[in-house]
């Protein structure tokens, strides 16, 4: 086979992400995607000492990127380098597939081991209902208080477990059903969509959120299909803003020291899963209420609860006495 060595990386990059269009990837994972490879891209730049349009594909050798991946490891995170080394793989594999390089040099690049996964769920048995009751309550310090907002945010993470892209992605038809079967249609992760079971409360809080809005924006027209959530100017709400909303409102509640490190909305998801494992729910079940794509994932939550459960027996300090029998 005869090798199309000369094309510039930046052609490949473009005709990388033209295929990749049938599998409909949100615009987060391709922004994602094209700052792993513009990172790493600068970083050649430097060790080859050529310009990034001069870059060829053939100059994506293993020496090469092991010196930039080298690089970029000493400023970025295990999590950093490691969703950048997928997603040049998954760049060096096309360009293998198309014919452009005769194997992918991504093997001479060590990859960091992947980390695993351990649920984040709020600290504190009685911690999800103090956060409700404090965000109801209106406890959230804010130039333009809005509890109706903060109580169904909270809400859509702890009983529904979405996440902040599936909670952006509501709109006022996506709860649908009659009482006692509704149901909340959520576009799911990887085109995943998913259907889960709510109760009535969930839609009563939706509406006192509709009416709110009603009064705060009395010009606007919502229609069916509009953004649920929105931001004080009545804008559908940013990424940023919704996660900074449930951070204020663990501020609000006094219970920012119960929430892990580096969870914070994904905190309410996590807890929703964890309730489930605790109250018997089946792996197959959490998978299908959390839109998994691997039912692994899934038994982590019932195997965390076990572990946490038998960390919990330990402690009873009764077994200190029992050691002291003979």
């Amino acid at each position: 086979m005869r090798y199309k060595i000369h094309m510039k990386v930046s052609e490949a990059q473009q005709a990388f992400f033209a295929a990749r269009r049938p599998r409909k990837d949100s615009p987060h994972t391709t922004d994602a995607y094209r700052r792993d490879l513009a990172g790493i891209t600068t970083l050649l730049v430097s060790e080859l000492g050529r310009p990034a349009e001069d870059l060829e594909v053939a100059d994506l050798t293993g020496p090469a990127l092991r010196s930039a991946f080298g690089a970029f490891a000493d400023g970025h995170a295990k999590s950093s380098v490691l969703r950048a080394w997928s997603t040049w793989n998954q760049f060096l594999t096309f360009c293998v597939a198309d014919g452009l390089l005769a194997g992918n040099p991504m093997g001479a690049v060590a990859r960091p081991r992947t980390p695993a996964l351990t649920p984040k769920p709020l600290r504190g048995e009685e911690t999800p209902e103090q956060l409700l009751s404090a965000a109801a309550a209106g406890s959230r310090r804010a130039r333009d208080p809005w509890p109706e907002r903060d109580v169904l945010v909270i809400a859509l993470g702890l009983v529904a477990g979405l996440r902040a892209a599936e909670m952006r992605a509501l709109t006022s038809r996506s709860l649908v059903g009659r009482a006692g079967e509704l149901r909340l249609h959520v576009k799911g992760k990887g085109s995943r969509d998913r259907s889960i079971p709510v109760q009535p409360v969930l839609a009563e809080l939706i509406e006192r959120y509709r009416a709110s809005c009603r009064v705060r924006f009395p010009n606007v027209r919502f229609s069916p299909g509009s953004p649920l959530l929105l931001d004080r100017a009545g804008e559908p709400i940013g990424r940023g803003a919704l996660e900074y909303l449930v951070k204020s409102c663990y501020r609000g509640a006094g219970l920012h020291d119960r929430v892990p490190v580096g969870a914070n909305l994904h905190a309410l998801r996590h807890t929703f899963a964890t309730r489930l494992a605790e109250d018997g729910a089946t792996a197959s079940e959490i998978m299908a209420l959390l839109g998994h794509a691997s039912l692994a994932t899934s038994q982590n939550y019932i195997e965390a609860t076990g572990r946490e459960q038998r960390a919990a027996a330990a402690s009873n300090r009764t077994y200190r006495a029992l050691d002291t029998l003979g």
